[in-house]
């Protein structure tokens, strides 16, 4: 799509993240060239089933990636960077990040076994690198994951702040705290617009430490009898460390279960991180050590059935046994849409007889995003003319531009995904929307959420199939009475009436259309409109439907 974007236009283009939580993907331009900010996933709801993750369209820039000169990437989030193993091929492109963030992102890589070699170029804080026309200084922040960064891009036209993620801690637990002296530097060089994280926009005060989570696991894990099997993030580093402190404090091995905290521990120590922890006990080795000298770090906090946690609490994890009086704390937020699954897992724990402990009972958990008061001390800080907050659905992105005009910021704008907004001293307006969409992957492709395959499952799932198979002779005549057959439409003692009668109302539409005998293409569109009537009619639903006609040489038979 054409937007008339002209060569001089600073332009920010959300291609994902903005009116959702996930899925992030950013553009900016100047001087007819493009730079990529982030590249997430997200994750399916109840209406996507068979789906694992889910993936932003790309066409706009794919159209134009001999015009983008790189992404960067601002942390080790999946929402932030999990995109790059699908869709790189799609931008070939060279792809920075910071030191934790490309050693993560390596070993997933590396997992995936990509038949190519991705350029990955490690930056570093405080420092300007010039990508075209734009030059990006990235600014340390503190968050739930190492080494996350916010980027200050800089044109002619003026200078952004691009957030990320972000939260100010003074006790952070590993890393450091937010570095408010380069932001209020850099928003006393004067900055034309924020675009902020989102999240926590709803939340008053400030977010509590990751000192608070660090006590309360130690604390609970104190009380507890019995084996304790922890459940988080598995990039949250930060809370890895900490519920291994509370594990030290409290005469406990430590044991980590799932593929993706052992990839995250290894990228942590690849760059200095968790180096003064001691050795881990193998999952073999747990059931040879007293269970009240054990806690269990597990992947799974967001209910996902192929995860340890997951398979722990149904009994059918191969080395992990819980028993009752046993404690399991989920040490995380839930992700919107994740609560079903989530439940089930926490239902199935529960009639069990092991304690369940989430953030609602005890402080075991922080969230790593800004609350109200510390979205005000950033406004202070930076000073923008213009605040646009991404990173939030609709209702997070309207507190925080409520919140922003508070902060006497003179333009606020929310975006939807594929808003092209032009920025300027003082004023931004969108001058055009790009296309935007979801894909996924599948059997080594990736391919449309809307493509017509993966709708006519959808409609398969939600809807159930019909078979018709009809027998004609060579002038039309039916053969044999119509065989019908279902499958996902009806309880098997409904199938029976409903066969018999689409039978029937089959013969009769093809006996008052005799004069279309000779023509397959038609009896089909007619019989599939039959059965589509019936179904609706029994059952209110509309299925897919096959029709097979058959043709015999025999002339002037019927049923």
């Amino acid at each position: 799509m054409d937007m008339n974007i002209s060569s001089d236009d600073f332009v920010f283009l959300p291609l994902g993240g903005s009116g959702e939580i996930g899925m992030n993907a950013n553009l900016y331009h100047y001087k007819g060239r493009w730079l990529m900010v982030d590249l997430g996933l997200s994750f399916p709801d109840e209406s996507m089933p068979g789906v694992d993750v889910v993936l932003p369209d790309l066409q706009f820039i794919e159209s134009r990636k001999d015009k983008l000169e790189a992404i960067i990437l601002t942390h080790a989030h999946e929402d932030h960077f999990g995109a790059i193993q699908y869709l790189w091929k799609r931008l070939s492109v060279p792809v920075y990040g910071t030191a934790f963030t490309l050693a993560l992102l390596r070993r997933k890589l590396a997992e995936s076994r990509l038949d190519y070699k991705i350029p990955l170029h490690e930056i570093d804080f405080n420092i300007t690198y010039d990508f075209g026309p734009i030059s990006v200084e990235i600014v340390q922040l503190s968050h739930s994951v190492p080494d996350p960064a916010a980027l200050v891009l800089r044109s002619d036209e003026g200078t952004i702040l691009h957030t990320g993620d972000w939260k100010f801690d003074s006790t952070p637990m590993l890393g450091v705290d937010t570095d408010r002296e380069r932001l209020r530097q850099i928003g006393d060089e004067g900055v034309m617009a924020l675009i902020g994280d989102s999240t926590n926009a709803m939340v008053d005060g400030y977010t509590p430490s990751e000192a608070v989570a660090r006590q309360g696991l130690i604390d609970v894990i104190a009380e507890a009898e019995g084996l304790v099997a922890i459940t988080c993030f598995a990039s949250n580093v930060a809370r890895l460390e900490s519920i291994i402190a509370a594990a030290v404090a409290n005469n406990r091995s430590v044991c980590v279960v799932g593929r993706a905290l052992n990839r995250t521990i290894g990228a942590a120590r690849d760059t200095g991180y968790l180096t003064d922890i001691p050795d881990f006990v193998s999952e073999l080795e747990v059931s040879l050590i007293p269970r009240n000298n054990m806690v269990v770090i597990c992947t799974g906090s967001q209910g996902e059935t192929r995860a340890a946690m997951a398979k722990i609490a149904a009994s059918i994890h191969e080395t992990i046994e819980l028993q009752s009086g046993d404690t399991v704390i989920y040490s995380s937020r839930q992700i919107p849409g994740n609560e079903p699954a989530i439940t089930k897992v926490h239902d199935m724990l529960v009639r069990r007889g092991i304690h369940l402990i989430t953030d609602d009972d005890r402080p075991v958990h922080v969230s790593g995003h800004p609350a109200r008061d510390e979205l005000v001390e950033m406004y202070g800080l930076v000073k923008p003319q213009i605040a646009i907050p991404v990173h939030g659905t609709a209702r997070h992105l309207m507190a925080h531009a409520e919140l922003a005009k508070n902060c006497q910021v003179k333009q606020t704008l929310i975006p939807n995904n594929g808003s092209a907004i032009r920025l300027k001293a003082g004023a931004a307006d969108i001058i055009g929307q790009a296309p935007v969409g979801l894909l996924m992957p599948e059997g080594g492709e990736v391919v449309n959420l809307q493509s017509d395959h993966l709708r006519s499952r959808r409609r398969m799932l939600w809807n159930g199939t019909v078979t018709a198979t009809i027998v004609l002779s060579a002038d039309g005549d039916l053969l044999m009475a119509p065989q019908v057959s279902q499958s996902g439409l009806c309880p098997d003692h409904k199938s029976a009436d409903f066969i018999a009668d689409s039978g029937l109302a089959i013969e009769d539409i093809i006996c008052d259309q005799a004069n279309q005998g000779d023509d397959d293409e038609a009896i089909e569109q007619m019989v599939r409109r039959t059965v589509r009537q019936m179904a609706k009619s029994h059952f209110k639903l509309r299925p897919t439907v096959h029709v097979h006609v058959m043709r015999t040489d025999i002339i002037g038979a019927s049923v």
